[in-house]
């Protein structure tokens, strides 16, 4: 987003017309930039890990798994981890780096999730919420797939964040309510097309209590301090400014 520190992009032209948020079409330039730009190796991912904490034996859902660099890292701690993806082209790049024997499954968050009830100590979902219009369905999903007391971990867009920047950049947004959003990512030469559902927080709230979660933790974490020599201007912002927003959620 403008303002903000976003995916390192080549301004190639597109290749061919793009669906709105096609990562088959941005797999292998998305995968490569994710490894190892601020925003996602040295923000993110650090940041959930963190909040996941010990997760050694436990059975964890990486619900928008994408490429599999988070699965990989829950994995090296002891998790044992199944992981979903609307994409293809991403699980593709996931079997590659986890192997055959990784529990990838294609699946829409938007339908109904395939697992039975209480197979997952925690559901981890990294920016990916802010992808649907509607979060009930999928939180009452990832609540029924949790155990009693599991754990929902989870990033998205900071809703003031996305309200600031568009303001700065001149456009009349309402903060107190959920819009959509786009913006064009350019990556590995080629650009698709990226539409967000930006919601206040207290919308976000509403719907976690609504789907039974209760609230254990909201983060606003700092950006790993290795990131300071390597990304010197975007450290400084992601320092004063946040870009994600973190929760811990209980299931009820």
């Amino acid at each position: 987003m403008p303002g903000m520190p976003n995916p390192p992009e080549d301004h190639a032209a597109p290749s061919r017309p793009t669906r709105m948020n096609d990562y088959d079409h941005l797999a292998a330039g998305y995968d490569s930039e994710n490894a190892s730009n601020i925003m996602n190796a040295y923000y993110e991912r650090p940041a959930i890990l963190a909040l996941a904490g010990d997760v050694a034996g436990r059975r964890v859902l990486d619900a928008g798994c994408g490429s599999g660099p988070l699965f990989a890292a829950l994995r090296d701690r002891g998790a044992a981890v199944s992981g979903i993806d609307r994409s293809p082209g991403m699980l593709e790049l996931a079997r590659r780096r986890l192997g055959g024997e990784a529990d990838l499954r294609v699946a829409d968050l938007r339908d109904p999730l395939p697992f039975p009830d209480g197979a997952f100590d925690d559901v981890v979902a990294s920016l990916v919420l802010h992808y649907l219009r509607d979060w009930g369905p999928t939180l009452a999903e990832f609540r029924r797939v949790l155990t009693a007391g599991g754990r929902l971990i989870m990033s998205v867009d900071h809703p003031f964040a996305v309200h600031a920047v568009q303001r700065a950049a001149g456009k009349k947004t309402d903060y107190f309510a959920t819009h959509h959003w786009t913006e064009e990512w350019t990556m590995g030469g080629l650009t698709a097309t990226m539409g967000f559902w930006n919601r206040p927080l207290h919308a976000m709230t509403d719907a976690f209590t609504a789907a039974g979660f209760r609230i254990s933790a909201i983060s606003e974490p700092l950006p790993d301090p290795a990131a300071r020599e390597l990304f010197p201007d975007d450290f400084r912002v992601l320092s004063t400014s946040p870009a994600f927003l973190f929760f811990v959620l209980e299931a009820a």
